[in-house]
């Protein structure tokens, strides 16, 4: 019997025996071809209008020529490169969230396994962070002929690669790339188990950072701005642009949940959108003055950018208003979508070639030339001198940490209101907490105290304390995560959603394995040592990516050692108050001496830093590294004796509530433990012939072998003033009970004498006089 053509559109495309059947537009495509359409247009793109500007590059380097292959071929590769890192991305972000892992419904989200559809999402990744690799080390020769004007097949050479490395900042940058994303792609393919995944997001978002640390944003003045704002710009592309081309070659594929893929990133690209406007008005203005948009290439190219992501964010509006909705009523109809997100890639790899161009076409001069070492160092000017009061009169808006107090602040305040509006109630006191540390984060890198942290070490380490001991421990008082697990609703049946994502975040063997006491205490301890006593800070003072980098290891690592010791939230590694207590006396004095042997050293670190800085006021480097280092002390053991009283508090509270266990059981049996004992003692001492059990079936009762009893905390009964055992429930026998028979003698052999005489040996007659 033939099948019509409705049938034959509905026919699986996957399964046995209808292959042949399948429509045409219904059968899986490969997006291969596709991919490369991408990478060669924007590679297409970026040569052509690169190579339309040579001439005024190179008078404004003052090169020579090195050659077409480089004229052209740097900025094709490169352009090609930024794709081939917004695809891998994309595939992760896809593997990762996008669609649901194999049985999620039947196994723990961690050791869930990837479906079809999540593999070859991640195996496209790993392919595109290889190609990014191998397009990053590529451009490490290319670079130094770019600067050098030494034709590529000289500088390509092996004993040229040193000199590029060491030499020229942007092939120092590539080749770090080029080892990220070489990890990234190995570590992608070696397991297929869903918890890797959201690691191999971070590997690829890890694979651009260096790229935002370097070029016109990384230079001159306002150059924190420019580095801060370029790398949420590269983000908020890989998010969007990453994203789509997965979304395409889902759809190209005929995988499954595609109406979940769709929805998801509609969300997610909307907010890239916005964010890369953002920041990318904010880049532009530092570069160029309004009225120099369309005075100059460099301004020409500036507008056909933002011209770019405004049709982009058309092409958005389009998909939110037009495409979703078919694919919500029918997952099979979504050719439409995959046409109009094809050409919305396509007019991203325009973008991307224009702003390739802008990256080698040489910005309009300031009309006042007014940068000193300060603008080159710093970014900014500073006027006076810091002081307790005028740092409060200093502001600057610290786009990385400040965004990041205002977004954490918005999340926790949506959580509280989510949880308002079903009824439900939340702690002011822990709103007042994680707020606070927002409030003191913003402060702290938007006020004098952020822009003198690069500039001298005292307010160095003044923002060292504050980001360590004084944000962290406000924001785990708070219990961020408990809000967002009750305020996110859990995911439907087989499709883990924010909520599941949170919970395996918070619970890992990563993070397990980091809130181990030992290794928790160490960490923290030894990153101060770690970072000052040995040449690594003289090393990465001279950056705004290693000053960027210390601030985000100093909250990481004081989260992760408050949020084990005073945390409000679950914890991967749960202790006892008395055993966070002991690890906290163990790390003080380790504080306590680290203070002193800044205050006493003889070394002035970062001495050639300080010294070149031209600061307008007179500074004393040993003088401010001493009173440094005294801050480090005083700073240092005042939140931790705090956090003592609040790890002390906790002890207190873990008593009465397991003295409160005992007294209910007591109460509940008679207190019979008790009475049995004290029987038994009173007839060891003879004082007692009220019948009863004897003492023999006491002790065969006692100590014949057999399962062992378990007793949960508070319940176990004080041995000759013994302090009551604490803890979780334990496994073991009753206390009190000597494991060892007197005399070789089993204890059912003893008289009560002879039972008495032994215990006035091992005790020194105590037991005897009792």
């Amino acid at each position: 019997m033939s099948k019509t053509p409705d049938q034959l559109q509905d026919a699986a495309p996957g399964s046995p025996g209808n292959s042949q059947l399948v429509h045409p537009r219904q059968r899986p495509r490969g997006s291969g071809v596709l991919m490369v359409l991408f990478f060669l247009a924007a590679g297409a793109v970026g040569a052509a209008i690169s190579y339309g500007f040579l001439a005024e590059s190179l008078q404004a380097l003052g090169i020579s020529d090195p050659g077409i292959v480089t004229t052209a071929g740097l900025p094709f590769i490169r352009s090609g490169a930024l794709m081939m890192a917004a695809l891998s991305g994309g595939s992760f972000l896809f593997s990762s969230f996008l669609t649901p892992p194999k049985d999620a419904d039947k196994v723990d989200l961690l050791h869930a396994r990837l479906d079809v559809d999540g593999t070859l999402a991640a195996r496209t990744g790993a392919i595109a962070a290889a190609v990014y690799g191998l397009c990053a080390m590529l451009l490490v020769p290319l670079y130094l002929s770019d600067v050098s004007g030494e034709p590529l097949f000289e500088t390509i050479k092996l004993r040229n690669w040193p000199v590029a490395i060491e030499q020229v900042s942007t092939s120092l940058a590539f080749f770090a790339v080029g080892l990220i994303a070489f990890a990234t792609a190995i570590g992608a393919v070696l397991s297929n188990r869903w918890c890797f995944q959201p690691l191999a997001l971070f590997g690829a978002i890890c694979g651009i950072i260096p790229l935002g640390l370097e070029g016109h944003s990384a230079a001159g003045g306002d150059h924190d701005y420019g580095t801060n704002s370029y790398l949420w710009h590269l983000l908020f592309f890989v998010f969007w642009v990453g994203g789509l081309m997965a979304l395409i070659q889902h759809g190209r594929r005929r995988g499954t949940h595609m109406a979940l893929a769709v929805r998801r990133y509609s969300s997610l690209a909307l907010w890239s959108t916005i964010g890369m406007a953002i920041s990318g008005v904010i880049n532009a203005a530092i570069r160029i003055p309004w009225d120099g948009w369309f005075s100059s290439g460099y301004g020409w190219l500036m507008f056909a950018k933002a011209c770019g992501i405004v049709v982009l964010a058309l092409f958005g509006f389009w998909h939110r208003t037009a495409t979703l909705p078919k694919i919500e009523a029918d997952e099979k109809n979504d050719r439409y979508f995959r046409r109009v997100a094809i050409g919305e890639v396509l007019v991203m790899c325009a973008v991307v070639g224009v702003a390739i161009s802008l990256s080698r076409t040489p910005p309009p001069p300031p009309i006042v030339a007014d940068i000193n070492t300060m603008d080159i160092q710093l970014g900014y000017k500073l006027y006076k001198e810091p002081t307790f009061w005028n740092v409060w009169t200093m502001w600057r808006f610290d786009i990385a940490f400040g965004t990041i107090a205002v977004l954490l602040a918005f999340a926790y305040l949506w959580g509280v209101l989510r949880l308002k509006a079903r009824g439900e109630k939340w702690p002011w006191q822990l709103t007042a907490w994680f707020i606070s540390g927002c409030v003191l984060l913003g402060l702290t890198m938007c006020s004098g105290i952020g822009m003198n942290i690069p500039a001298t070490f005292s307010m160095h380490m003044i923002g060292h304390m504050i980001l360590t001991m004084g944000v962290p421990p406000l924001w785990v008082l708070g219990a961020p995560f408990t809000l967002w697990d009750r305020a996110i609703r859990p995911g439907p049946p087989g499709i883990p959603g924010p909520r599941e994502w949170l919970r395996v975040f918070t619970d890992n063997p990563l993070l397990r394995w980091q809130m181990q006491p030992y290794i928790n205490s160490v960490q923290f301890v030894v990153l101060f040592y770690l970072l000052y006593l040995t040449p690594l800070y003289d090393f990465i003072v001279w950056e705004h990516a290693g000053h960027l980098g210390m601030n985000i290891v100093f909250l990481w690592s004081g989260y992760i050692y408050y949020w084990e010791l005073i945390g409000q939230d679950p914890k991967p590694v749960e202790r006892s108050a008395m055993s966070r207590g002991a690890w906290l006396i163990f790390s003080m004095p380790f504080h306590l001496f680290f203070g002193i042997t800044l205050i006493h050293t003889g070394h002035i670190m970062a001495e050639s830093f300080y010294s070149n800085l031209g600061l307008p006021w007179d500074v004393d480097l040993a003088w401010d590294q001493a009173v440094g280092g005294g801050i480090a002390w005083a700073s240092g053991q005042f939140p931790l004796v705090i956090v003592f009283g609040v790890v002390f508090w906790e002890w207190y509270r873990e008593d009465r509530r397991e003295q409160k266990n005992y007294d209910e059981y007591a109460d509940a049996t008679g207190d019979a433990d008790m009475e049995e004992y004290n029987r038994m003692l009173a007839r060891l001492s003879g004082s007692d012939h009220s019948g009863g059990e004897d003492i023999e079936s006491y002790f065969h009762k006692e100590l014949t072998p057999g399962p062992k009893k378990k007793h949960r905390a508070g319940s176990f009964f004080r041995v000759d003033g013994a302090p009551p055992v604490s803890g979780t429930e334990i496994d073991r026998p009753i206390p009190g009970v000597p494991p060892i028979p007197p005399g070789g003698k089993k204890f059912t052999d003893l008289t009560p004498e002879e039972y008495a005489e032994w215990e006035r040996q091992q005790h020194g007659g105590r037991r005897g006089r009792e």
